[in-house]
């Protein structure tokens, strides 16, 4: 049973809440080695695993542009070919064995790698409609504020505080719940990037993966009942039955709308382009083998996307590859 370190529900600190282990020393470091240190005091350090989503399943497939995509870039992925990718879908917080219907377990995430003839190309999204915090120096506080809040901690707690100074981090996880397959479920770019077109025509967007098959989430109460390994296992069933297809879109901001706070989401008039189709077809023939080696970087982009001055790319970018290193010993 997942517990939680508040009386009411805070949306994504809520998610966080599920230990209270003491905090180890994290004061020395850089943020992105702070930030791994105190999720593994949250939950734990799980040789060969990942800090944080560290339960998942690889599936592969391939995605083709549509004719809409090239003119916004020039990018590779975008010449309308089949590209192979290898995706990564999984569960919230650093616990392999979280069941998939436990609310910490939401959002839930998406890593996409394009293999390309001049490189390898990334997506990681999840099921957030934004995030919670700016930068990665908030989500290292928002983190150690969680684990600095225990029972008995006095009130307001280190958390409460947090959560009352940066407003979106209740809202940020409101609305997020379990999905009915991991193939029902819509996952967010959270961060601003650009195109670049043949011309050198600039158009930042924001990705959205959207399943071709529609939403659908499950009540808290529906949720608690499934198998602890619905979704994980769910996924590779579904796909020996036939394929899984989403429909990878990109939202265009508008001049002068924002791209450094991944906080704020740009109003939903804002253009919509189906970039492309992906077509998961099978699942890895051993998921516990194909991830290990897999590393998805928000800054590992090709020519034709470029990153924008949204500070939290470069913030996971950092994170994710010290939970790689680590793992990797």
């Amino acid at each position: 049973m997942v517990a939680t370190r508040l009386r009411r529900p805070l949306g994504l600190a809520a998610l966080l809440a599920v230990g209270f282990a003491p905090l180890a020393a994290a004061a020395e470091g850089t943020t992105a080695e702070r930030t791994i240190t105190v999720m593994n005091t949250l939950w734990g350090s799980h040789a060969g695993l990942r800090a944080n989503h560290a339960k998942g399943v690889v599936v592969e497939g391939s995605f083709t542009a549509t004719p809409e995509a090239a003119p916004l870039s020039k990018a590779s992925v975008f010449g309308g070919k089949p590209v192979p990718v290898t995706v990564r879908f999984s569960n919230a917080t650093g616990l392999p064995a979280i069941a998939d219907g436990a609310k910490p377990a939401n959002p839930h995430g998406m890593a996409l790698k394009f293999a390309l003839p001049d490189g390898e190309f990334d997506i990681v999204a999840n099921s957030l409609p934004f995030f919670p915090v700016a930068t990665g120096e908030e989500f290292l506080a928002l983190l150690t504020a969680n684990a600095q809040t225990k029972p008995d901690t006095p009130k307001p707690t280190p958390l409460e505080q947090f959560v009352a100074a940066h407003p979106m981090v209740p809202k940020a996880g409101a609305g997020v719940k379990t999905p009915s397959s991991l193939a029902r479920e819509t996952y967010n770019g959270i961060d601003a990037f650009v195109f670049v077109n043949a011309e050198g025509k600039r158009q930042p967007f924001r990705f959205r993966i959207v399943p071709v098959a529609g939403n659908d989430h499950l009540s808290a109460e529906e949720a608690g009942k499934q198998p602890p390994n619905f979704l994980m296992e769910g996924l590779p069933a579904t796909l020996a039955k036939g394929p899984v297809a989403f429909t990878i879109q990109a939202q265009l901001a508008n001049p002068g709308d924002q791209t450094k706070d991944p906080t704020q989401v740009w109003p939903e008039d804002r253009r919509l382009v189906t970039m492309g189709t992906l077509t998961l077809s099978k699942a890895a023939a051993d998921t516990a083998a194909a991830e290990k080696p897999l590393l998805f970087l928000p800054t590992n982009l090709v020519d034709g996307i470029e990153v924008s001055d949204d500070p939290l790319i470069d913030a996971r970018t950092q994170a994710y590859a010290v939970s790689f290193g680590k793992r990797s010993q």
